[in-house]
């Protein structure tokens, strides 16, 4: 346990803490929500190879969702035959879904390592781990907009909840969904929103930019561009 926490001091909390700081105190202006948006587009652009992989696996999850309703189209008498074709097609299109896991663990980190900054304010003691070119503030800037990114809101939280609920909602419609994929559509939301309600307001910040990072890739359509 003492080397886990050497780790995690050291090579994950101490390192994103003074890139906070950093950021707070040059390109974000002494503006903490600033501070936290800037890093997690940094965090997504470094994570952009992977993502651009995930968007890929989207695009070919739709081509083989439409490949595999063909075939058991013209294999609605043949069980045997259907399943082969589509273990096939399975096989052809390589699908490498550890991207997107990669991508969401790292992200639980970040979040994990944003409570830990955030909790129990940013006092001086916190400011003792900072690098020695790393200007010690004098003063944290904490909010954003108004609202206190140290402390619960249910305005962000509810957007956030709000996002994902439209997002799912956008993605099943127009299909043929199972019982358990409505519940989810509406249990994920609703479970994010308490959750992010229980905890500091800048975890729904995070969420919210790494949503909207994700919306411009989905845009732009990066993933379907490179599978043609």
């Amino acid at each position: 346990m003492v080397i886990l926490g050497y780790i995690w001091n050291t090579y994950l909390y101490i390192p994103v803490f003074n890139a906070l700081i950093w950021l707070y105190n040059g390109p974000a202006k002494e503006n903490m929500g600033a501070a936290v948006v800037m890093l997690t587009v940094a965090l997504r652009v470094v994570l952009l190879p992977l993502s651009i992989v995930s968007e890929k696996n989207k695009a070919i999850y739709k081509i083989l969702n439409e490949k595999a309703n063909e075939i058991r189209r013209n294999y609605k008498n043949d069980s045997v035959a259907a399943k082969e074709s589509i273990r096939a097609l399975l096989k052809k299109y390589k699908v490498k879904p550890w991207a997107k896991s990669v991508v969401l663990v790292v992200q639980v980190l970040m979040l994990v390592l944003l409570y830990q900054v955030f909790i129990g304010g940013l006092t001086r003691y916190k400011m003792n781990v900072l690098y020695a070119g790393i200007d010690k503030p004098e003063i944290i800037n904490t909010l954003f907009y108004g609202f206190e990114l140290g402390v619960r809101d249910w305005r962000w939280a509810l957007a956030v909840g709000l996002i994902l609920f439209v997002e799912i909602y956008r993605e099943q419609k127009g299909k043929k969904v199972e019982q358990t994929e409505q519940v989810y559509a509406v249990l994920f939301p609703l479970m994010s929103f308490l959750i992010l309600w229980s905890l500091p307001m800048v975890k729904s910040v995070f969420i919210l930019t790494s949503i909207a990072f994700s919306y411009v890739l989905s845009i732009l359509k990066i993933g379907e561009k490179l599978e043609k």
